[in-house]
Formats: structure tokens, sequence, C-alpha cells
């Protein structure tokens, strides 16, 4: 252990004690708040893993808030299973193979133009939100398709501007279309889980609905900036297109398996859009899916291929999460926070109130590398603020913290998207706040004006 690792165990251990052994008499909003802090040193300082730190949680809130069996029961959660569910489809989609077909199927598309390449790059990203619901495993697949074709462009001539519209723009969109479908990302799971508890009738493709329509026009917007900021070098098209064919062909015809999971996930997402007509959770569908890949004729991989695909840390730092909003909600924590910040900005206008929480979310994104801890915090407070406004539905404003919370766009350090994206060495950090700036500009308005225009005007 490093350290600063020391020191920051250090300070959680003293908060400890100074809150919750009985020598000083403490509320339970201060304890809630307490561990609120010790959890998040531990997770953003990185202390322990983040799987050992969500276990140490675990036992803070059942010696201090909850039962062992209440604590245990969050490991029961339809979201947490809904997370088990997709990591296995997940896997299914790309050991099959099908991942990477479609990937260069989608690219070829581009018809060997350098424009179109970097469009249908970001279409690619929607595409797979689909079908993983990591983030990172989406970039992994993607950057390394990517990667091959800008080294075969290389030996032709020079392509910089190209490589840093499609490295940078993989490092903006993913993110980003993971808020597409409920499914798209674990930070958008617990969003959808937790708005689905306090707002009728949020299902698949009420949250399609919703979040789609913003989330494209920002990328068509987007694309326009890459243009200016970095227009791509013309290429040989018909060189472009054959590499990608020639990759295609490499991987021959369609296979058994991929037709399989092409199936399987096909009726996966079928029966997640109808589930108003036949009343099964998108959680139970998920789970439906991910045992057909397994079973015999329908499966296409044994169990023990298919449970080394399921990130069983994830599965725990999840739970751990709902633990803690939970606890925030319960203890009061919330409506405290909610409280405190509705005084600070001294505003009755609901509009400034939704203009200041939007930026404030907007800096504090800055210092959090992790999403999830992130908006663990911010939409369980923000949901409260929007309740103190009756006239205003709670639900837009936390949907445009949620938008707002996601993406990091100035800094390497954001996500661990960047620094897959960044290690390809493409574009400096100075490119990235070059462009990302003029790109967070664009995705607030997009997400101001789908609270005060799109949403408002189609569901209030």
């Amino acid at each position: 252990m490093t350290n600063k690792k020391r020191l920051l165990f250090g300070f959680s251990v003293l908060l400890y004690i100074v809150t919750f052994l009985p020598v000083t008499e403490t509320s339970e909003i201060i304890r809630a708040i307490a561990c609120l802090i010790i959890i998040q040193v531990l997770w953003i300082g990185g202390v322990f893993p983040l799987a050992f730190s969500s276990l140490l949680l675990m036992l803070l809130l059942s010696v201090h808030f909850f039962t062992y069996e209440e604590t245990l029961s969050y490991f029961a959660s339809e979201i947490v299973w809904l997370l088990f569910s997709t990591f296995i489809l997940a896997g299914a989609f790309i050991e099959s193979g099908l991942a990477s077909r479609l990937s260069l199927k989608l690219l070829s598309l581009s018809k060997g133009s350098s424009r179109l390449l970097v469009f249908f790059s970001f279409v690619l990203m929607f595409i797979l939100s689909l079908f993983i619901p990591s983030n990172v495993g989406k970039a992994s697949l993607v950057s390394s398709v990517l990667d091959s074709i800008i080294k075969h462009l290389q030996k032709m001539g020079s392509v910089e501007r190209l490589a840093k519209s499609l490295f940078i723009g993989l490092t903006l969109i993913v993110p980003i279309s993971g808020a597409v479908v409920a499914t798209g990302a674990s930070s958008t799971l617990y969003a959808y889980g937790l708005l689905g508890d306090v707002t009728v009738g949020l299902d698949y493709v009420q949250w399609l609905l919703y979040m789609g329509p913003p989330i494209v026009i920002f990328m068509f917007f987007l694309f326009l900036l890459f243009l200016i900021v970095f227009p791509p070098e013309r290429i040989d098209g018909p060189e472009l297109e054959g590499l990608i064919e020639e990759k295609l062909l490499g991987l021959g015809k369609m296979s058994v398996n991929e037709w399989k999971v092409l199936a399987i996930i096909g009726t996966t997402v079928v029966l997640w859009m109808t589930g108003s007509l036949h009343g099964f959770s998108v959680s139970l569908v998920a789970l439906f899916g991910a045992i057909l890949t397994v079973l015999p004729v329908t499966g296409i991989w044994q169990w023990e291929q298919a449970k080394k695909r399921i990130g069983w840390d994830l599965l725990l730092f999840f739970a751990a999460t709902l633990m803690l909003s939970n606890l925030l909600i319960k203890t009061g924590a919330v409506k405290w926070f909610a409280e405190q910040l509705i005084e600070l900005l001294s505003m009755d206008s609901y509009f400034t109130v939704t203009l200041l929480l939007l930026l404030m979310t907007a800096l504090l994104r800055l210092f959090f590398v992790n999403v999830l801890g992130f908006l663990t915090i911010m939409l369980p407070v923000t949901l409260a603020i929007g309740e103190a406004f009756p006239t205003h539905d709670p639900l837009f404003l936390t949907m445009g913290v949620f938008l707002i919370g996601i993406p990091g766009f100035t800094l390497i350090t954001q996500s661990p998207i960047h620094l897959i994206s960044y290690e390809y060495g493409y574009f400096n950090k100075r490119d990235l706040l070059r462009l990302g700036s003029g790109a967070f500009i664009i995705w607030f308005l997009v997400v101001l004006a789908s609270i005060y225009g799109y949403w408002m005007m189609f569901y209030s």
C-alpha cells in the first residue's frame, strides 16, 4: 500500500472512530454522511479494489444501519440480476464472433469515405449498446478494430486528423451511447432502477423514447464539430473498402453460433420492447436470454466459459451502490442534502436551480472517475430537489443530471474509457480539451433543451 493510500485509509478509520464509536453522540444523518465520505474515499482513492471496499461497506451498514439480512437483500434486486444477465448476453455476443462481424459490417457502410467512417463509428457505438452493457467492453472492442484500420491507412499517407476524430469520438460517444437503452451500461441500469421505483410506466421503450432523440441530435452536432476541428484527410476509398472486405472474408460465413446469438439477442430485445404486452420485467427477460446461451441446442458455450464473462467484482460494487443510495434516502441524508443545496442556491426560480445544478454536476464530474459512485450521490439528491418544486416533474431534472454526469469531456483521467482510447497514442490531452470543451457546450444545451423542450412538451 502506497503512502497516499495509507493516508486515505487512516483518514477513513479516524472518521469512523469519531462518528460511529460511542465516544461522541451523533445523529443518524451525520453517521450516514460519514459513511458516504468513508466509502467514497475508499472508492475514489483506490485504497482497496472496488469489490473489497464494497464488502467493507456491507459490514459497516450491517453493524450500524441495517440488519445483515436487509443488507444481503440488495443482492436480490432486479437491477443486480439484470446486470448479471447482460454480462452473459454480452459475453456470448463477443465470443460467437458476431460483435466483430457487426462492427466491420457497419464500418463498411462508409464506402471508403473518411468522413462517413467517422460517422459510422459513432453509429457502431449506439448499436453495440443494445448488446454490450459495459462501456469498457465496447471501448476495447471498437478501439482494436479502429486501430487496425488506422495502422493500415498510415502506410498510404497521413491520417492524423482522421485518427483523432475516431479515437476522441470513441472517448465521448461510448459513455453517452450507453444511456440510450436501459441496459446500455451499469450507470444506466442504476438510473433506470432508481427512477423506475418513483415513476409510473417507465419501461424499456419509454426510456428509449426519453433518451434516444436528445442523444441522436447530439451525435449529429458532434459529427459536425469533428469536421470543423479535425477535418479528416482524404483517403484511398477503394483501399479502405478492400481492407474491411478482407477482414470480413477472414471471418468466413456466419457460423451456427453467430446465428444462435443473433436469434437470442433479437428475441430478448423484442421482449424488452413489448414488456407492456406480456408483463415480464426487463430483468426476467434478460435472465431468460442469458440461460438460452448456455442450454443444450440453443446455447453456444458451457457454463464454465460463461461465468468467466461475469464481472463479479462489478456486481458486488453495483449492489453496494444500491445499499448506499438506500441508506442516504432512509436516514433522511438525501433530503438534508437537497435542503442545503436549495438554501445555498437561494433561488425560487426552477430554471435557475436547474441551470446551476447541471453546472455543478459537470464541475463535480471532473473529480469523479467512478461514474456509478458519483451518480449514487447525485441522482437521489436531485430527485429530492425536484420534489421541492411540485409544479415540475422531478423525473426531468433527474434525467438531465444523469445525462450531464455520464461523460467526461475534457480530462484523460475522467474515466477508464478515456485511458483505453488515449493509450493508442492517436491524440493528446490538448486535443481532448480542445474538442471536448466545444462538445460539452453542445451537450449542455441539448440536455437543457430536453428538460425544457422535448420532455416537458411531450411527456408532461
